[in-house]
């Protein structure tokens, strides 16, 4: 019966777990897989076993999808004020420098001139990091500059969008940003200058309803969610069960409001496919 014995060698209250690295590996949010940073980062932050596209910033983006040391940066010191003098759970004045603090950027959105397969661009990529991504008098007057720009070097526009929706702690100067920014577009359609809006995990709010779904060509992520108002907030307004994979980008695209989903491995190729056809 010596099988059913065990050997006090093999156990102790003193061994140890074998503890992961902090830091250095991710759970897929949609299958659990455990991933390591580096194979995570080399894939375009896209899980190797289900596809899952990750949320990831603008630096990421700026890294996946401009030439190396292509990207000038522009505007970089503009930062939000308080006109309004907003206080809610916090000071808005305290929420802004403890987030520039925690993310190192200055606002939502980072903006510049850069190149995509050698093709010059102007470029803009928000962050969710920063307060949820919102659109406040900073964001538009970055996106409404960068439009400019592309105006006045007759180069095609790229603006990924990933956002909760207008900044609430700078009010009706938040929602005048949409005028600037679809008016800044409609110039820009009229030079027959390319724009290609990319719309990321999440696309929602007051930049939805303006600069996301004006593109030329609106390309959205796999899953990402898109839409207005979020689904929680439809489904307490109308009292019903929504449909599965509602506001999501397969849902969108049925619907019409996207033009192609497209893989972040393969955006890079398939925006300079676009310029290529359009220039």
């Amino acid at each position: 019966m010596g099988w059913l014995k065990r050997s006090k060698n093999k156990i102790s209250p003193e061994t140890k777990k074998k503890v992961l690295p902090d830091g250095q590996w991710i759970k897929c949010n949609s299958c659990g897989e455990l991933l390591h940073v580096k194979q995570l980062e080399v894939n375009s932050w896209v899980c190797l076993k289900c596809n899952y596209h990750f949320r990831i910033g603008s630096e990421e983006y700026i890294k996946i999808l401009l030439d190396e040391n292509s990207f000038k940066e522009l505007d970089k010191k503009m930062k939000s004020a308080n006109p309004l003098n907003f206080v809610d759970t916090k000071d808005y004045n305290e929420r802004l420098k403890a987030t520039m603090k925690k993310t190192g950027l200055n606002d939502a959105v980072r903006t510049g001139l850069g190149k995509i397969n050698g093709k010059k661009v102007a470029f803009a990529a928000m962050d969710f990091k920063f307060i949820g991504g919102s659109m406040g008098s900073v964001v538009g007057e970055k996106i409404a500059r960068v439009i400019d720009k592309a105006y006045e070097h007759k180069i095609p526009l790229i603006i990924i969008s990933q956002s909760g929706g207008a900044r609430m702690m700078e009010g009706a100067l938040s929602l005048m940003q949409l005028a600037k920014t679809s008016s800044r577009l409609a110039r820009l359609s009229e030079a027959n200058i390319p724009y290609i809006s990319i719309l990321t995990d999440p696309t929602t709010g007051g930049t939805t309803a303006s600069y996301a779904m004006l593109g030329d060509f609106n390309i959205a992520e796999p899953a990402a969610l898109i839409g207005f108002a979020g689904p929680r907030v439809i489904k307490q307004t109308i009292g019903k069960d929504l449909p599965k994979g509602f506001q999501r980008s397969e849902f969108v695209l049925e619907k019409g409001f996207v033009d192609m989903i497209v893989d972040r491995k393969e955006m890079k190729n398939k925006i300079s496919l676009l310029i290529e056809y359009t220039t």
